[in-house]
């Protein structure tokens, strides 16, 4: 099989949902901001490009891949919708590599995105044939996974059974809002990052969600969300945010890379998506990453770097804990806690960040994993070049 390279990779400042600055931004536009950015800064001309893949899942369906090929007038490039919830973004990456690795596929663009802000309100009858609020259920609803609370279905039941503490759910959402300000301070989201114009003529440029302010006191102090549940831990403190953002990447192969003269920032080594019992759904990671690591030829002890997706802290401190990760490679530079959740954009701006993070400190080994509605999971290897 071809060696899949990522030959540029991109994303927009992390906006809150609602009240943020891309409040009045459509994921339309926002996919257009990152395609576009990753397709320039590759230095792959349009006609190359042979396929577009986005993940998005909150946007009410069609095809928003394409959308964004004609708005961007590559009228040549097909595009392809993907669903698979939180992991939407990660799946649409690889989706495009394992095409490109076939050989079925030269170049390609693959990302996420993700307005909360924006996102459509969908109607359907009731059982009285009245027309109520509807969104479409991620699993089957039983008591203790229900389906509209993920709170309780992912956050507290991974907390239940893998002992974590509301002490520790709050240690590990405190840190991550620290490294995520740290990150932002240094510059080191910098290369990865492209503006977002806003309507007033200004530009969205930095990450906006991380808390300067957060303290283990103030995150100690807040109610729980599901408080009828006994030892209920998940607050809105330990909870990744909802928000508005957009990720790309051109990825191609190797040899592709070399007859183009591009310099790739990492090579995609192999991936995997996983699925358990709904109850045991922030545990997912745990199956996802032993899987894409054995496919990729190596062990957990080679790896560099590790962003584990704050859904909830809970679930983050339960995966780390039974893949045993130390805590100096695991969400180096915060992760949904601190940085935000933008659901189906999240997966590809973990592998942009990561890219970007293996060329930064000079590292090799780099891993993004997550779960995602409906016990599912998902990781993904990359290999600095």
């Amino acid at each position: 099989m071809a060696d899949v390279v990522i030959a540029s990779a991109v994303r927009t400042p992390i906006a809150t949902a609602y009240k943020g600055s891309l409040v009045g931004t459509s994921a339309l536009e926002l996919s257009q901001v990152a395609v576009g950015a990753a397709l320039e800064r590759s230095g792959v001309p349009g006609e190359a490009i042979e396929d577009l893949v986005m993940g998005e899942s909150m946007q009410g369906g069609g095809n928003i891949a394409r959308y964004t090929a004609i708005e961007l007038g590559l009228d040549n490039v097909p595009g392809a919708a993907i669903q698979r919830w939180c992991a939407s973004g990660m799946s649409a990456v690889n989706y495009l590599a394992a095409n490109i690795a076939a050989g079925m596929v030269e170049c390609g663009l693959a990302g996420g995105v993700e307005s909360m802000s924006t996102a459509p309100a969908t109607m359907k009858p009731g059982p009285d044939g009245v027309q109520a609020p509807w969104f479409p259920a991620a699993h089957p609803e039983t008591d203790i996974t229900p389906a509209m609370n993920m709170a309780m279905t992912v956050g507290e039941n991974t907390a239940r059974i893998a002992g974590v503490t509301r002490e520790q759910a709050d240690e590990w959402a405190f840190h991550s809002h620290q490294r995520a300000i740290a990150a932002i301070d240094n510059g080191y989201f910098d290369a990865e990052l492209v503006s977002v114009p806003l309507g007033d003529g200004a530009e969205f440029s930095v990450d906006e969600h991380p808390r300067r302010t957060s303290s283990l006191e103030k995150l100690a102090s807040l109610p729980v969300i599901n408080p009828m549940l006994e030892g209920a831990i998940v607050t809105p403190g330990n909870s990744s945010g909802l928000n508005d953002a957009a990720a790309a990447m051109v990825l191609c192969s190797r040899e592709f890379a070399e007859s183009h003269g591009l310099t790739p920032l990492a090579i995609v080594r192999s991936w995997a998506s996983v699925a358990d019992t709904v109850e045991r759904n922030g545990l997912a990671p745990t199956l996802a990453v032993p899987k894409a690591l054995k496919l990729a030829g190596i062990g957990i002890e080679d790896i560099d770097a590790i962003e584990i997706n704050e859904a909830f802290s809970s679930m983050a401190v339960a995966s780390a804990r039974e893949l045993g990760l130390d805590d100096e490679i695991t969400n180096q530079v915060g992760s949904g806690c601190s940085l935000g959740h933008p659901v189906a954009c999240t997966g590809a701006r973990m592998l942009v960040t990561m890219a970007h993070q293996l060329a930064r400190t000079d590292k090799q080994w780099g891993v993004a994993t997550m779960c995602a509605a409906g016990g599912m999971g998902a990781a993904t290897v990359i290999e600095r070049v």
